[in-house]
C-alpha cells in the first residue's frame, strides 16, 4: 500500500541540492473535553480535563555517512523541520550517528549522556517535542550496547532502551551478521508516557519477537516504535509483514524508522520507514531515499477497533499467558 503523498517529504537536503517538497497538511488536534461540576450549589466549579486523541508522528529516514558530527547535525535539522510541520513525536532511525556494522560500533560508541544525545536533548527542548533518538552505539562499563534514548519537550531524558534481541543470523548465500561479536544485549523493557499515549520501544530485530509487543500492550502502550535497519534480504520478505502483525495482534499503532538506503555501504538498509494502524493498514511509507514520513495518529480509531474486536477481554488467561519476568 502506498503512502498518502501529502504525508511524505522526500529528497530532504540531499548532497547536491534540495529535493522536491510536499508539505504535510495542517494537523488539527481532536481533544476530548470532560466537564465535571462540583456538588456545591454556588459558585459552581467546572473542572476541564483535556484528553488528546490525535497527534502527528514523524519518522526521519536519514542518509547515514561516516562522519558522526554531520549525521547529528543533519538529524537535528530534520527534527526541526518535522516540528514545524506539527509533529509532536519524532523518531530517528537505528544507528543514526554511525554506519551500521560490528566494525563501526566500537569506534562510534559514546556514553549516554554524551556528545550525540546532548544535541538530541537540546533540539527536543528547542522544538518542544518528544524525541525518540533512534539508536546509537553506547559504551558503558566496558560493554557496548545498541541503545535508544528518548527526550521530552523540556530536554530531559525520559527513557533509555538497550536492544534486548541481538541480530545474529545466517542466511546461506545472502547474509550473515552477528551483532553479539561486539554488542551486549539489554535486559529491560522501556516505555514512556506522553499527553497522547504510552509508547513502547524496541529496536529492529526486537520486532520479530511477538512477546515483547504483547508485554508492551499489557502495560498500556498504544504506539510501538522500532528504529530499525532491515536489509535487502529480510526487508522485502518481512519488514512490513512484521509491523502489520505486531499492530493487529496487539491492536496498537506500529512505527518503524529506517536509515535511507546507501547501495555503497557495507550494510545496505532496506529503507521504507512505515506507520501501521491497529487494523493492519499502512498509513504512511517511505521509499528508499532520505525522507520524513508523517502520519496523524488517531487514538479514537484504536479505541473503536478494540471495542469492535475485543481480543483483550477474550484472552484465555486460564489456558495461557505471556508474563514479564523483570521490570
Amino acid at each position: 500500500m502506498n503512502a498518502d503523498p501529502s504525508l511524505l517529504r522526500t529528497g530532504a537536503r540531499r548532497r547536491g541540492g534540495a529535493g522536491p517538497l510536499t508539505r504535510a497538511p495542517p494537523h488539527r488536534s481532536n481533544a476530548a473535553v470532560l466537564r465535571v461540576s462540583s456538588a456545591q450549589s454556588a459558585p459552581q466549579v467546572v473542572l476541564v480535563c483535556r484528553v488528546m486523541t490525535s497527534f502527528r508522528l514523524a519518522l526521519i529516514q536519514l542518509q547515514i555517512s561516516s562522519i558522526k558530527s554531520d549525521n547529528v547535525t543533519r538529524a537535528c535539522s530534520f527534527i526541526r523541520e518535522a516540528a514545524t510541520q506539527g509533529a509532536k513525536i519524532v523518531s530517528l532511525p537505528e544507528c543514526f550517528n554511525s554506519p551500521y556494522g560490528t566494525k563501526y560500533f566500537p569506534e562510534y560508541a559514546e556514553k549516554i549522556p554524551g556528545e550525540s544525545t546532548q544535541k538530541l536533548s537540546e533540539v527536543a527542548k528547542e522544538c518542544s517535542i518528544y524525541l525518540i533518538g533512534g539508536s546509537i552505539p553506547e559504551e558503558d562499563a566496558g560493554k557496548l550496547y545498541n541503545t535508544c534514548a528518548v527526550f521530552g519537550p523540556d530536554g530531559t531524558l525520559l527513557a533509555k532502551y538497550r536492544k534486548i534481541h541481538l541480530f545474529d543470523i545466517d542466511v546461506p548465500g545472502k547474509i550473515t551478521f552477528q551483532e553479539s561479536k561486539t554488542l551486549s544485549p539489554g535486559d529491560s523493557f522501556s516505555t514512556f508516557d506522553t499527553p497522547y499515549c504510552r509508547v513502547g520501544l524496541g529496536i529492529c530485530y526486537d520486532m520479530r519477537f511477538a512477546e515483547l509487543a504483547q508485554i508492551y500492550a499489557q502495560r498500556g502502550c498504544q504506539l510501538l516504535v522500532y528504529p530499525g535497519a532491515f536489509n535487502l534480504t529480510t526487508g522485502p520478505a518481512h519488514w512490513e509483514l512484521l509491523q502489520r502483525s505486531r499492530a493487529v495482534d496487539n491492536q496498537v499503532y506500529v512505527a518503524t524508522a529506517s536509515p535511507a538506503r546507501d547501495d555503497k555501504a557495507s550494510y545496505v538498509a532496506w529503507g521504507h520507514s512505515t506507520v501501521v494502524n491497529p487494523w493492519g493498514e499502512v498509513l504512511a511509507k517511505a521509499g528508499t531515499e532520505e525522507a520524513i514520513v508523517y502520519s496523524d495518529i488517531d487514538l479514537k480509531k484504536l479505541a473503536e477497533i478494540r471495542q469492535q474486536i475485543p481480543v483483550f477481554r477474550q484472552k484465555r488467561s486460564d489456558l495461557y499467558a505471556v508474563e514479564m519476568k523483570k521490570p
